[in-house]
C-alpha cells in the first residue's frame, strides 16, 4: 500500500469516528453517561494508527475511563476537556511502549483528540445547564408550594384565633363563677389547658405564614447561640449528644427579631438533639459573607429520606413518631426566615445526619 492511500485510509477511520462519536454523543442518555464516555473510547481507540499499541482514556473528577492499562514509559498526547471555559478533565491517547523513531502520533490524530474533546465538553455543558434548570424549576415548585400553604395556614389560624381566645376567656370566666363547686373545676381546668395548647399551636401556624409581629433590632447572633447552648447544656448531656462550635469571630451582626433568631436556634438545636445517636455530635457552625450572616447546624442521625426533603418545611409534616412532635417545629422556622428576607436549606450530610443552612441578610 503506497503512502497516498495509507493517508487516505487514516483519514477514513478519523470521519468515521467523528461520525460514530456524534451518533454516541447525539442519543446519549444523563443517567448512562458513563456508558457513552466509555463508547467514545473505544471509538476513538479504533481510529489511530496503531490501534493494537493505542490505549484511550478519559479522566475528570470522579471518573476514570480507559480502554487498556496505560504504560509508564508510554508516548501520549492530550486534549482538556472544558466545561464553560474552565479544564475539568482530560482525554489521552498513548501509544505503549512506542519508539518516536519508529511509530509516532499523527497530527491528524491530535486533531482528531482536539475535536472528540471538544464535542465532549459541550455535551458535559449541556447536562450541566439542564441540571441546572431542574434544580431551579423544583426550588420555584417548592416556594409555590410554600406560599400557597403559606396563605391557607394563615387563613386557619386567624379563622382559629377569635373563637379559642373567646373559649378560654369565657372558661376562665366560669372557673371563678364555680370556685366553690369542686366538681366542675377539674373539667374548666382541662378545658382552659387545651385551649392554651390549641392557642400555642395557632401562634406557631402563624409564625410559618409570616404573620407574627417583629420587632427587628441590631443584634450580634454570636452570644444569641452561645447562651441557647448554656441553656440546652442539661439536655446535651442527658442525651449523651456532643456539640461543636465553629465560629471565629466574635461578633456577627445583623437585623432581626431577638426573640425569633433565638426561636430559630432552639428549634434546630433541640431537632439536633432529637435525632442524633448516643455520643453523636451536633455542630454549630456561623460566619459572615459580604452581605449575609450563614448559620450553620449539622447533625450525625439518620437524615432525610429523599421525598422528606421536599416536604421537610411544611406545616404538620415530621418523620418524628406520632406525639413526640406536632410537625410545626421546622414550618415555624421556615416562616420566620422566610419574614427576614433570608433562606433556610435542609440536606443530607455527605456521611451521615442532616444539615440546616440559614442564610439571613445583615441589614
Amino acid at each position: 500500500m503506497n503512502s497516498t492511500e495509507a493517508a487516505l485510509k487514516e483519514r477514513i477511520k478519523e470521519l468515521t469516528c467523528l461520525y460514530e462519536v456524534s451518533s454516541i454523543i447525539g442519543n446519549a442518555n444523563v443517567d448512562l453517561i458513563e456508558d457513552m464516555l466509555k463508547a467514545v473510547v473505544v471509538s476513538l481507540k479504533k481510529a489511530f494508527q496503531y490501534p493494537e499499541s493505542t490505549y484511550i482514556s478519559f479522566i475528570m473528577d470522579t471518573i476514570s475511563i480507559s480502554t487498556d492499562s496505560q504504560i509508564g514509559n508510554a508516548l501520549e498526547i492530550k486534549s482538556d476537556i472544558k466545561i464553560f471555559n474552565k479544564t475539568k478533565g482530560e482525554l489521552i491517547a498513548g501509544l505503549s511502549g512506542a519508539d518516536s523513531k519508529q511509530i509516532n502520533f499523527l497530527k491528524e490524530e491530535q486533531l482528531l483528540l482536539d475535536n472528540v474533546a471538544l464535542k465532549v465538553g459541550s455535551l458535559l455543558e449541556r447536562i450541566e445547564i439542564q441540571e441546572s434548570e431542574a434544580s431551579l424549576k423544583r426550588q420555584m415548585e417548592h416556594a409555590d408550594r410554600l406560599g400557597i400553604l403559606g396563605e391557607i395556614t394563615a387563613g386557619i389560624a386567624h379563622e382559629l384565633n377569635t373563637p379559642l381566645a373567646n373559649i378560654l376567656g369565657f372558661a376562665e370566666l366560669l372557673k371563678c363563677d364555680l370556685k366553690l363547686n369542686g366538681k366542675a373545676t377539674p373539667d374548666l381546668d382541662k378545658i382552659i389547658e387545651n385551649a392554651i395548647f390549641s392557642r400555642e399551636v395557632v401562634k406557631k401556624l402563624m409564625f410559618f405564614a409570616c404573620e407574627m409581629p417583629q420587632e427587628k433590632k441590631s443584634i450580634n447572633i454570636v452570644p444569641h447561640i452561645k447562651n441557647a447552648l448554656k441553656l440546652l447544656d442539661a439536655t446535651f448531656r442527658k442525651e449523651h449528644i456532643k456539640h461543636l462550635v465553629l465560629i471565629e469571630e466574635k461578633e456577627l451582626w445583623l437585623r432581626a427579631d431577638p426573640i425569633q433568631l433565638t426561636q430559630i436556634i432552639f428549634n434546630l438545636l433541640m431537632n439536633a438533639i432529637y435525632f442524633s445517636p448516643k455520643e453523636g455530635l451536633v455542630i454549630i457552625e456561623a460566619y459572615q459573607t459580604e452581605k449575609n450572616i450563614v448559620l450553620k447546624i449539622s447533625d450525625e442521625g439518620k437524615g432525610f429520606a429523599k421525598d422528606d426533603l421536599e416536604k421537610v418545611f411544611q406545616p404538620f409534616f415530621t418523620t418524628k413518631p406520632t406525639g413526640d412532635g406536632s410537625g410545626l417545629g421546622l414550618s415555624v422556622v421556615h416562616g420566620i426566615v422566610a419574614s427576614h428576607k433570608g433562606t433556610i436549606t435542609a440536606e443530607n450530610n455527605l456521611e451521615k445526619g442532616a444539615i440546616f443552612t440559614i442564610t439571613l441578610p445583615k441589614d
